[in-house]
């Protein structure tokens, strides 16, 4: 199992550029191809380089699991083609199309941002193949960003409040482990990407906060990545 810390275009927001799986991974188009390598080698996974929604913010506007993957509506015939090379593609309306950051999921069930329809629940659902459940973290409707869930765990906003943190566990049927990410950043969703496998987080993540994820993720056997940082863009030339 592998634990890396990278930055991805200077940020260190990972979750907002990846989104990975047990599956895969998807990848903006500018990621250098080195550290897209990195990416399958340390999640065991292959790597799809598309935009979700002509936007390289791949990590917002995807919501995933081994079943199937939710994204807004305005998604374009190539950018589906290459997410299906992975998972079937659900497209949803909804005024929340950041779905990313306003669905949180692993293989046994999904919370969603508490203002979702009806009808937009029976969709994710119906897409991901899991029973779906309204629910917040530490009060934020944006449960994508605010905690991270694999299929050995699951890691919250820490001041998730004991009821979330049951309903949470409850659904994903997995444990709720409580940290931060990019050396005290509440919303750990945005700061890391897990799968079964691996862990990549934010450079600035600290090794303390990295044991805390570790634990949360059940990422036993660590094998430090030699992952450090990302490539370094070319310096422009002065016109």
């Amino acid at each position: 199992m592998a634990i890396a810390r990278t930055v991805i275009e200077g940020s260190p927001y990972i979750g907002i550029h990846l989104r990975v799986s047990d599956r895969g991974a998807v990848v903006p188009p500018s990621m250098p191809r080195t550290l897209a390598h990195e990416v399958e080698r340390i999640f065991e996974v292959p790597a799809i380089r598309t935009t979700v929604s002509e936007s390289e913010i791949v990590g917002a506007l995807l919501a995933w699991n081994s079943h199937g993957g939710v994204v807004g509506d305005d998604l374009d015939v190539l950018e589906r083609k290459a997410l299906e090379a992975v998972v079937p593609i659900t497209t949803l309306r909804t005024r929340y199309n950041a779905l990313g950051n306003n669905i949180l999921a692993n293989d046994h069930g999904a919370v969603v941002h508490p203002e979702f329809s009806d009808e937009a629940i029976r969709r994710v659902e119906a897409a991901l193949k899991v029973p779906t459940v309204r629910a917040t973290v530490a009060g934020l409707g944006t449960v994508g960003m605010a905690a991270a869930a694999t299929n050995r765990g699951v890691v919250v906003h820490p001041k998730t409040t004991e009821s979330e943190a049951e309903l949470i566990g409850s659904t994903l049927q997995v444990p709720v482990h409580r940290s931060t990410g990019n050396f005290g950043v509440p919303i750990v969703g945005a700061c890391l990407v897990a799968n079964s496998h691996a862990m990549l987080v934010g450079r600035p993540t600290t090794p303390v906060e990295i044991v805390h994820l570790q634990e949360g993720f059940q990422l036993w056997d660590r094998e430090e990545s030699r992952l450090a940082k990302a490539p370094a863009e070319p310096k422009k030339r002065a016109a």
